[in-house]
């Protein structure tokens, strides 16, 4: 799997996708991630941020991680309160939210047309 990753496999990570997407697991994204960084279930929550490309976006974080830390070829797409919750790396696409769980398409629409 991860050299078809490699290869251009087209991959969507949310939440423990983004995790094992990371240096410390298949690698196959040049960033750094910090699992539970939004606390236990009970530090849930759902905010409205910016997604680049697309505009404010409901995002809903459960148990979430977000990204510590990317290299020169990961496109950052979406921060809140300073972290990293939203890149891109060539075919690859993270987010640290559930996009799935609201009736918003875009983000998944995002996701379509970068796999061309």
């Amino acid at each position: 799997m991860t050299e078809a990753i490699r290869g251009g496999l087209p991959v969507f990570g949310t939440c423990a996708g983004l995790i094992m997407l990371d240096h410390s697991h298949l690698g196959t994204m040049d960033i750094d991630v910090k699992r539970n960084a939004y606390g236990r279930q009970l530090g849930s929550f759902v905010t409205n941020d910016d997604f680049k490309g697309i505009g404010p976006f409901t995002m809903t974080f459960i148990r979430a991680p977000y990204i510590t830390k990317v290299g020169r070829d990961v496109d950052v797409l979406s921060t809140v309160d300073g972290h990293i919750v939203a890149a891109r790396q060539g075919t690859q696409l993270v987010t640290s939210f559930h996009p799935e769980l609201n009736d918003d398409p875009r983000v998944h629409e995002y996701f379509l047309k970068m796999c061309g």
